[in-house]
């Protein structure tokens, strides 16, 4: 006899999936996503966290920016590369076997970076003036505004090396301002410079990546601001006569590398940009 009453519920209702027969793992149930940090959240993060602090001042936030994660793959690689090329041209030709050396060394290509950002920093109000009159009608308004964000990092960079002379300086005005502050004063002092070390040195590295987060003004600046920098840093080696000890070709290859591979690398950057998002140098001017 046919069992009476009620049908059941069909095979997979309710709010679980079919149980596969005997058993067995379950897939995990997805967690809800982290609520947004607020207003004063955020700046709390960035006083205890310079590294925070420093993805908030020299990564690029603009909402509707085209963002290609290839790119950044490749950028990636590129960067990776670039220090493994760099520590293969020292340790063949610039031996670091005493902690001295390695002090020298690092303090090299410190040095190096910071005269890059240094060369950006300066070469950044021309580009960026250039492009904004370059534009047609309201995109001139539009551009100038949006470099604000640019102008800050530039000058939130500028204002965290700042504290360095602050601390170390020997001239008389310095030090009298040390003396005035006294030891409570001092001690702030150094953590502000402990703060702005960390600060500094993702800063500059932030920098070079995201070219002083000008994507926030228009996607194309990016590569055409890195091209400029990397053949002008060229430019300053030959005239530095930088790494003289390095044999010719040797030297040829380490200073051409770079600046190929990023304008190859720019070039390329501008072509996904204009394939597969529609942005170009004409377009971001409005011709």
């Amino acid at each position: 006899m046919p069992s009476q009453g009620y049908p059941g519920p069909p095979q997979g209702w309710g709010p679980y999936p079919p149980q596969p027969h005997g058993g067995g793992p379950q897939p995990p149930f997805p967690r809800p996503p982290r609520p947004s940090l607020t207003r004063s959240q955020r700046i709390l993060k960035c006083v205890y966290n310079p590294f925070y602090a420093a993805q908030r001042a020299f990564r690029p936030s603009r909402p509707d920016a085209v963002e290609d994660l290839t790119v950044r793959k490749i950028q990636m690689w590129r960067t990776g590369l670039g220090i493994a090329s760099w520590l293969v041209l020292v340790m063949s030709y610039k031996p670091v076997d005493t902690a001295k050396g390695v002090e020298t060394v690092a303090g090299d290509k410190f040095d190096q970076s910071w005269i890059s950002t240094l060369v950006l920093v300066c070469a950044f109000p021309l580009v960026i003036a250039l492009f904004a009159f370059a534009a047609q009608g309201a995109l001139r308004g539009l551009y100038l505004r949006r470099s604000l964000k640019s102008l800050g990092a530039v000058v939130a960079l500028m204002g965290s090396m700042a504290t360095f002379p602050l601390a170390v300086a020997p001239d008389p005005e310095t030090a009298g301002f040390r003396d005035a502050i006294g030891t409570p004063g001092m001690v702030v002092l150094i953590t502000l410079c402990a703060w702005s070390l960390g600060f500094a040195l993702y800063g500059i590295a932030l920098c070079l990546m995201h070219v002083f987060r000008t994507a926030d003004i228009h996607e194309v600046l990016p590569p055409v601001l890195a091209t400029l920098l990397v053949w002008v840093m060229a430019a300053l080696d030959v005239i530095n006569n930088e790494n003289a000890e390095v044999p010719v070709l040797a030297r040829i290859v380490f200073l051409l590398g770079a600046p190929v591979s990023v304008t190859v690398l720019s070039c390329w950057e501008l072509y996904r940009l204009r394939k597969y998002h529609n942005l170009t140098v004409r377009h971001a001017l409005g011709r």
